[in-house]
């Protein structure tokens, strides 16, 4: 075999969030660390103004024949589609549609066109004519992705909470491990939606201001939407899924372990997936939601695992924490920081906060605007996705 060709490479990303639509637009905002696209909603939670990563640019439309599926989600989900169109329909027609899986991750799915239905029936009696279930059921997302691209391959949806996106990748690379298809195309969405606000908000758990993560004056997470879309492939070239660890904390239904315990037996069982240690890791993207007892448990693990010199950093303040895309959305981060290395250098998306430590965290070495990791031989990154009920996921990506 071509040492350069891997068993589970990712050949293109396509990305909506707060930052844009498109790899292209979204790299230099992510390295410049701009938060200027967060928006404000007064429409979420009653009374209240929100600070949200909305995707605030048209998104695709979905197509007539398959208008049963139009909500936002599965909008979100086109829109990220369609930025890799040509890499997609190469693939199809390369390996064929029978060979071509779908998986997908989400938390809400089509939530926000449903809370429109039945505020329709209230008013009206009857739910509005647009609604259909399928909008609303989990799988409705991995269906819609699957219908448009005409592709028969296994397709179905992941909810995990916080770390259904990841997972749905590393279940796109089992996919491809077992020979069950050649290419998969695997992420996440999720749309804004009342239910999510409202929820977030009850369990205190929004900050009014951008998220802080690791600060001591770290208020809570700001919400965000947004979807990412892999092309996996076998036996092709590019950022490849190295390696990854998934683990449950059976703690508590929407609080993590406090001492880290799940989040750092799925870090270390990717790098032993990957067959690497925590040296051979040029740089964290961290879950970093920006509330106090995920922060608090992230920093003890990644201290434990990796000592306090790999460079860290949270990318949600710049797009919101994307909940069950959040996964697909920071792997789609990552990809494009290895994927836009250059002469042996990575440049990293900064953390941004107030720059005040909590003593009460471990240290950790926190990106900082312009930073750069140079790296030698084969560079890695691990991402951390940790959701509701201990779902944790990590997820190292590299080059050979």
């Amino acid at each position: 075999m071509d040492p350069a060709v891997s068993p589970c490479a990712i050949t293109a990303v396509g990305i909506a969030t707060a930052l844009g639509i498109g790899v292209d637009a979204t790299w230099p905002r992510l390295v410049a660390g701009d938060q200027s696209r967060l928006t404000v909603r007064d429409d979420l939670v009653p009374g209240k103004r929100m600070l949200v990563g909305q995707v605030v640019e048209p998104l695709a439309k979905i197509p007539p024949s398959l208008t049963r599926y139009a909500c936002r989600n599965n909008a979100l989900s086109l829109t990220a589609l369609e930025s890799i169109d040509a890499e997609v329909r190469r693939v199809i027609d390369r390996v064929g549609p029978r060979r071509v899986g779908v998986v997908m991750g989400s938390s809400t799915s089509g939530v926000e066109s449903a809370e429109t239905a039945i505020a329709t029936r209230l008013a009206s009696g009857a739910l509005a004519a647009a609604f259909d279930y399928v909008q609303l059921e989990m799988g409705g997302v991995s269906e819609f992705v699957a219908a448009r691209l005409g592709v028969t391959g296994p397709s179905y949806t992941i909810s995990t909470a916080c770390s259904s996106g990841a997972k749905a990748v590393v279940a796109g690379r089992s996919l491809l491990t077992l020979g069950a298809c050649d290419a998969v195309i695997a992420g996440g969405a999720d749309s804004l939606c009342r239910l999510t606000a409202n929820g977030f908000t009850a369990l205190g758990a929004v900050a009014d201001e951008p998220s802080n993560p690791f600060s001591v004056n770290r208020r809570g997470l700001t919400l965000g939407e947004g979807a990412a879309l892999f092309v996996l492939e076998r036996w092709a070239a590019g950022v490849e899924v190295l390696g990854a660890g998934e683990s449950s904390d059976a703690f508590h239904m929407s609080s993590p372990d406090p001492d880290g315990r799940g989040a750092e037996c799925a870090m270390r069982d990717a790098l032993a997936d990957a067959g690497l240690a925590p040296g051979d890791v040029a740089y964290v993207n961290l879950h970093g939601t920006g509330t106090p007892l995920n922060d608090a448990m992230e920093s003890h693990a990644i201290a434990r695992v990796f000592g306090a010199s790999v460079p860290c950093s949270s990318t949600k303040p710049l797009v919101g924490h994307t909940l069950g895309a959040s996964g697909a959305v920071e792997l789609a981060f990552s990809w494009m920081v290895l994927a836009r290395r250059e002469r042996g250098t990575l440049t990293l998306p900064p953390h941004c906060w107030d720059g005040v430590p909590d003593p009460d965290l471990a240290s950790l070495s926190l990106v900082r605007k312009g930073d750069r990791a140079a790296v030698a031989g084969r560079p890695a990154i691990l991402s951390n996705s940790f959701g509701f009920g201990g779902n944790n996921c990590a997820v190292v990506l590299g080059i050979r």
